[in-house]
């Protein structure tokens, strides 16, 4: 198996996400021992923000390592256990309101893929960028 960033890079889906973490330097962190639980929005998820959100994320480090943080919990929780949370708090500090009552759902976004393995923890395939107040 590959670690969560190369596990991203391998989907395909996620280049923009990719590339944000590259930005904001969080490769070595998510490449780490872990384990991780990432909540990652695809590129299509991406193409729903408004023209120029992405690029001015980019030149807002600050900003955009608190929304990239805001998809990661500490630890490794498998779709079996997200179902049995009503929250889950992310290393940005906040938490994500986790509602499985008609699939599962991450405050607004609909989980579309669950349990894609890495060797330090898993992705969790969303619809829909988060933004932490």
């Amino acid at each position: 198996m590959a670690d969560i960033v190369d596990t991203a890079v391998n989907a395909g889906s996620f280049n923009t996400l990719v590339a944000a973490v590259q930005a904001a330097g969080l490769v070595d962190t998510l490449k780490g021992e872990g384990p991780f639980t990432v909540f990652a929005p695809t590129d299509e998820a991406f193409s729903k923000l408004p023209s120029g959100t992405v690029d001015a994320l980019l030149q807002d480090i600050p900003q955009l390592t608190k929304i990239l943080t805001y998809y990661v919990v500490s630890g490794k929780v498998l779709a079996a256990d997200v179902v049995n949370l009503d929250s889950a708090p992310t290393v940005e500090g906040s938490s994500l309101k986790i509602d499985a009552s008609s699939g599962v759902k991450i405050n607004d976004a609909t989980v579309t893929t669950p349990d894609v393995e890495a060797d330090n923890g898993v992705i969790h395939v969303i619809d829909t960028v988060l933004i932490p107040a």
